[in-house]
């Protein structure tokens, strides 16, 4: 079996032919918009891009309209990312499959110029929860099992959705697949068929992971803004792109 947290690494891997077709079955069990189109591998979970911030920094009102946004001078210094990791990189591969390479080059220089680079999306909830930045991209998660904690590490930050369809709203999707060498094709299929059901969905939204649930009909854990309003963009989490982000993200210096 093949199992990813963010579906760009599931993408490469299904581009090199290396994944067995999902029985149909078990693709019924998810939402469509959280498996791709190719029916090579299937969501299991999902976690939604936001914005962190610190009210005492900022003001509701300032916050901007769009993520994109936050590659205007206005930001420079102001905005914390995790560069290095996988998180971001997939809410850049967002970026790219519904704003172009061009575009993405652009909003990627932006941030070379206006963020503060740090090593974890923990890390940034620290920094801005302690007003050394006062915003940060991230996903909703790492904020939500703190505040579970009683808020150990964000006590003072907050969550803020951008909607819209905006870039800056995109869902990320944890991904499972079975792999075309495998010699237990049959008991991967069962595998990934328990990991969508309804049972294992259910537990899921129960638990403490705090991510939300995308089989169909079972809803996420009652702390969490339900997924449909949001109003993520539409992104084939097959179509996501990681090889030409690494590209972009060297090329402006981001790596």
């Amino acid at each position: 079996m093949f199992l990813t947290e963010n579906s760009p690494a599931i993408a490469v891997v299904d581009e090199a032919g290396l994944l067995e077709p999902i029985d149909a079955g078990t693709l019924d069990q998810v939402e469509a918009a959280y498996r791709p189109a190719s029916g090579t591998w299937v969501g299991f979970a999902a976690r939604s891009t936001a914005l962190i911030h610190n009210p005492s920094e900022i003001a509701e009102d300032e916050l901007p309209a769009s993520m994109l946004d936050l590659a205007d001078p206005e930001w420079q210094g102001r905005v914390a990312i995790a560069a290095g990791g996988a998180d971001f990189q997939a809410i850049v591969s967002a970026v790219l499959a519904l704003e172009g390479e061009d575009a993405t080059r652009e909003w990627l220089t932006g941030l070379e110029r206006n963020a503060e680079i740090y090593s974890s999306n923990t890390a940034i909830m620290k920094a801005v929860d302690e007003g050394e930045v006062p915003v940060g991209i991230t996903y909703h998660y790492y904020w939500f099992r703190d505040q579970a904690q009683d808020g150990l590490v964000g006590d003072d930050a907050e969550l803020h959705y951008f909607r819209n369809q905006d870039a800056g709203a995109f869902v990320s999707v944890s991904g499972a697949a079975v792999l075309a060498s495998s010699d237990q094709k049959d008991d991967a299929q069962r595998l990934v068929e328990w990991l969508t059901s309804r049972e294992a969905q259910e537990r899921l939204a129960g638990s403490t992971a705090l991510e939300y649930a995308v089989g169909v009909g079972v809803p996420s854990a009652e702390e969490l803004p339900p997924l449909a309003e949001l109003q993520a963009p539409a992104v084939d989490p097959g179509s996501l792109d990681a090889p030409t982000v690494t590209e972009l993200m060297q090329e402006v210096g981001l790596l």
